[in-house]
């Protein structure tokens, strides 16, 4: 009896590592589409930022109205909704690179985000509950593992399709006339097309598949008698304020992480770095994110405890800016690559601390702490404005106050009950 029970709790695991493998593999595209798309669209840096805005700003409009949905389909095919919508937004790519407008390939990042929205709310929550839990945290960094590997991977393989020759044609592009200019760039746009159909495909055969599973619906609502009597006063979720100041944690971590990953290749290229090896350093940050997942997955709970995490990556993030904002070249760019350590065990730290003791408040919880995603949209696009105007180097000083309320958060904030 005692096996079956753990069997089924391998194979639910199994089945969300797969969901968050899919996260991994179309949330840190971003890393490779934001130069892309300044080839392509011939951008602004400003501008071609606005790929990761158009992408987490969907996490902010979509929360409230996921937790609807979720209300109504449950988990499961809350999760099948969600891919199925991710799907429509990569096959949004194929007209955009078609005709080349910005808009529509950001229409589709947004569409993409907020089937992630609807994913994000269902299986965070549910991988929490999934278990004992004071070993959430391990549970969430097993799911980091999943989503690390398909961050590593989907930059090299879409790097190599679209950004391979980007040295040379960039300059093949400002040597040519106008109607040559055009053709060039059609030519490149065109090459998204194929792995956009391919991630369709595959999002809307996981669709099915999740949909039909034998997945277990899990009251994330539910509270134990202890929780319910403490919150038997309570009426809203603003009364939770370990949970408000987890929001505001989680939104700038989302942005400290996404400008780690998503700024690399331009600080590289800016640093003196080719192009060609530039595009590694994205895969290179979130290959220390998984290293992180690993020491999470042995350390937690058994000999740190999920605060303790949290205020150690919070130092590590600390030190690793300061220290790529002291050296130059391939060395600074080294160390803004070892953010992805830094960060590895915050999200998975940060989660449960925040959404503990909510009760039967934990979905409209789980939906706030989505809606901080949108940090991802903000701050990377604060980033390239300082970038734009200042240095991209000097740009990474604004990620230190990030660090220093994580800090704050892993120390007193997740404390502060009432």
């Amino acid at each position: 009896m005692q096996s079956n029970k753990i069997g089924n709790l391998n194979y639910n695991i199994l089945i969300i590592g797969a969901l968050f493998f899919v996260f991994g593999f179309v949330t840190w595209l971003g890393s490779v589409l934001i130069p892309y798309f300044k080839i392509v669209c011939q951008l602004s840096t400003f501008d071609s930022y606005l790929v990761a805005f158009a992408f987490y700003i969907s996490y902010t409009f979509m929360a409230i109205p996921s937790a609807w949905v979720l209300r109504i389909t449950g988990s499961k095919k809350g999760m099948s909704l969600g891919l199925l919508i991710m799907g429509i937004g990569a096959i949004l790519f194929v007209p955009a690179a078609l005709t080349r407008l910005y808009p529509l390939f950001l229409t589709g990042l947004f569409i993409q985000g907020a089937g992630l929205t609807i994913l994000q709310s269902a299986s965070n929550p549910y991988i929490t509950k999934l278990g004992p839990p004071e070993s959430a945290a391990k549970r969430i960094s097993i799911m980091g593992i999943c989503n690390g590997v398909a961050g590593v991977l989907a930059p090299l393989i879409l790097g190599a399709i679209i950004l391979s020759d980007a040295d040379s044609i960039q300059q093949k592009i400002d040597s040519l006339s106008s109607a040559a200019k055009i053709a060039e760039l059609d030519l490149l746009s065109s090459r998204v097309i194929i792995p956009y159909i391919l991630m369709m495909a595959v999002l809307m055969i996981l669709s099915v598949v999740i949909y039909y599973s034998a997945l277990p619906e899990v009251d994330t609502d539910e509270e134990d008698e202890a929780t319910g009597i403490a919150n038997v006063n309570k009426k809203s979720i603003f009364q939770f304020p370990h949970l408000l100041l987890g929001v505001l944690t989680l939104f700038l971590y989302v942005g400290v992480e996404v400008i780690a990953v998503d700024t690399v290749y331009g600080y590289a290229t800016s640093q003196g770095v080719a192009a060609s090896k530039a595009s590694f350093f994205a895969s290179f940050t979130i290959l220390n994110m998984l290293i992180g997942y690993v020491i999470g997955i042995v350390c937690i709970p058994r000999f740190i405890k999920q605060d303790t995490a949290l205020k150690l990556s919070a130092l590590a993030g600390i030190l690793f800016v300061g220290l790529a904002l002291m050296t130059s070249g391939m060395v600074s760019v080294v160390f803004i690559s070892m953010l992805g350590l830094a960060n590895s065990l915050i999200w998975p730290s940060i989660w449960p601390l925040a959404i503990d003791g909510l009760g039967r408040f934990t979905k409209t919880g789980s939906s706030l702490l989505i809606m901080a995603i949108g940090g991802g949209a903000i701050l990377p696009l604060l980033y390239g404005y300082f970038a734009e105007n200042y240095s991209t180097q000097g740009a990474y000083f604004m990620i230190l106050p990030c660090y220093l309320v994580i800090s704050f958060y892993s120390s007193y904030g997740h404390k502060i009950r009432t």
